[in-house]
């Protein structure tokens, strides 16, 4: 397991980049940044602290997956704990086995500042030594695009 942490400053206001970041006020501005991952990536549930929420994109033969996870903490608007539980397979929750105890424990945190009118977004994330790569390479370029959609508003 690997700790990853990735930082971007953006040109806008704090409540702005949180809401465009969870997609509060519209989920396509979460998806717009998480495109970067896959195209089809979105989210199904509720950023509230506790809560399940479903983490899909669509695969090449057409079938829906993700990660199952629980929002461990959510402090509007400085930070957002995210703890990965599952797999999501064919509509179905994958809670137990080998590649979910992998994942177990697993935490995707979201935190932001503000400073001198920007907000500076720092993730810090838990890996799985096959994935170090894959999320050094494409986090960089999803913050980049939140960036890009924010200080376009």
């Amino acid at each position: 397991m690997e700790k990853l942490r990735f930082t971007i400053s953006i040109n806008a206001p704090i409540l702005s980049v949180y809401d465009s970041m969870l997609g509060l006020s519209d989920k396509k501005s979460y998806e717009n940044w998480v495109s970067i991952f896959s195209p089809t990536s979105t989210y199904e549930g509720s950023w509230e602290k506790g809560s399940k929420i479903y983490f899909t994109a669509v695969d090449a033969s057409g079938k829906k997956g993700g990660m199952v996870s629980e929002i461990a903490e959510n402090i509007s608007p400085k930070f957002v704990s995210i703890e990965h539980k599952g797999f999501l397979v064919d509509g179905k929750e994958i809670l137990s086995g080998e590649e979910v105890d992998k994942w177990a424990g697993c935490h995707e945190n979201y935190s932001f500042s503000e400073n001198n009118g920007a907000t500076d977004v720092v993730v810090e994330m838990d890996s799985i030594n096959e994935y170090v790569d894959y999320f050094q390479k494409h986090y960089p370029q999803a913050l980049q695009k939140l960036k890009d959609f924010c200080e376009s508003q």
